[in-house]
């Protein structure tokens, strides 16, 4: 049997290091599968630091870029990113002629892929599907994907049950953890010294590291003012060093990058930020911090690893499981103050250092790559699997349904 392709499309620095160990194990299965990559979004902006050199600084060559305009981060312009980037994405997809199209999450570039595949009839593996964020509407695009999608690979049992719910045959549907845990479990973390020197920054007594993310589900005006005080809240805090992390390419995420900036230059002694850390960096730096704070997944997912707290704030994440290391706040200064005093109480961070992180225990890749091994992609179809349920007070049988 002739090698089968298996192609990694991905549109932002954060989804590339989840993705990496799932290329790393592709690659370690050579005899088997050839690897092909489609870098999209903000790999390739300028704006964005043209994070595509991060994929080939791994090690990994990238068999089509495709560009999708990133100039505005309104409503209408998200609309446009996604219509190019179907058109893109299913040119590269024509010519490289996949077996396998793996995706990741709930993005607007990944939901361009999959419609592209969708429509080419190429089957999608989906990975990280069944997870709710009810205060983003990337959310609807990830259900809208799971619908899309051939093989479902969930990071809990939990969302391999709701992937279940949707109409997904269970014998598609996998639980195999979370992609970014292979990540800390095979990275070589940097010492203390040598990070400040590759960050060019100093570390403090104590150290927060703040990643925020736009809530696309509200308006402009509320994202704005939950940063900003969450902003007033980490400024308040004393001898303590902050790290930001910028939004990836979404609405609203443009105001958000400009605070940042704006702060970063009235405290260049407490304060540093970076479009793209990469992954060694940033898990180094992850590693060396006393908390984290803002509303991105990382902070649910990644973080209790570190046996650090998470201060997530508003709604953004909403629904998804939570380990007992993350602190939910609201938007307002108060939450958010209240939240950050529990997160450096030295009970707390107790609690947190000997926390079990739900999400798995760092194989995640391999169990994905020995699962598609034994796949027939040529009977891979899609059906309706319907649950036994009560119409009318009347359970129907599978006959009846």
């Amino acid at each position: 049997m002739s090698k089968r392709k298996l192609c990694i499309v991905t549109g932002s620095r954060a989804e590339w290091g989840l993705f990496y160990p799932l290329a790393t194990e592709i690659k370690r299965n050579a005899d088997d599968f050839t690897l092909q990559i489609i870098a999209t979004g903000s790999h390739v902006s300028g704006d964005f630091g043209l994070t595509y050199r991060e994929i080939e600084k791994d090690g990994f060559r990238i068999d089509r870029s495709v560009k999708i305009p990133l100039a505005s981060d309104s409503e209408e312009a998200i609309v446009n990113s996604v219509s190019f980037g179907m058109k893109g994405i299913a040119a590269a997809l024509k010519t490289l002629r996949p077996d396998l199209v793996f995706l990741l999450g709930d993005r607007f570039e990944t939901f361009s892929a999959a419609t592209a595949s969708f429509f080419l009839k190429m089957p999608i593996g989906h990975i990280q599907g069944g997870e709710l964020t009810e205060g983003s509407l990337d959310e609807g695009l990830r259900h809208a994907i799971t619908k899309m999608a051939h093989l479902h690979f969930a990071s809990t049992d939990i969302y391999k049950k709701r992937v279940t719910q949707m109409g997904e045959d269970p014998k598609s549907v996998f639980t195999v953890g979370a992609l970014g845990l292979d990540n800390i479990r095979n990275t070589r973390f940097l010492e203390r010294k040598l990070l400040e020197e590759e960050i060019n920054f100093r570390l403090g007594k104590k150290n927060i590291m703040v990643t925020f993310c736009p809530c696309t589900s509200q308006t402009r005006e509320v994202t704005v003012m939950q940063f900003r005080n969450l902003l007033k809240a980490v400024d308040e805090l004393k001898d303590t060093k902050i790290i930001f992390t910028k939004p990836n390419p979404d609405m609203y995420s443009k105001n958000i990058s400009e605070l940042i900036d704006k702060y970063v230059s009235r405290n260049k002694k407490k304060a540093v930020s970076f479009a793209s850390m990469g992954r060694e960096l940033y898990l180094s730096a992850l590693g060396l911090m006393d908390a984290v704070a803002g509303n991105s997944s990382s902070g649910i997912i990644e973080t209790p690893s570190f046996g650090i707290p998470t201060v997530n704030i508003g709604n953004r994440q909403k629904g998804r499981l939570k380990p007992v290391s993350v602190i939910d706040a609201d938007g307002d200064l108060d939450s958010i103050n209240k939240a950050l005093r529990k997160a450096f109480c030295e009970s707390f961070k107790k609690k947190s250092r000997n926390v079990k992180n739900p999400y798995g225990d760092g194989h995640a890749a391999r169990r994905i790559i020995q699962i598609v091994k034994k796949m027939d992609f040529f009977r891979i179809r899609k059906r309706f699997f319907d649950l036994n349920f009560n119409f009318c007070g009347r359970k129907l049988s599978k006959a009846q349904i």
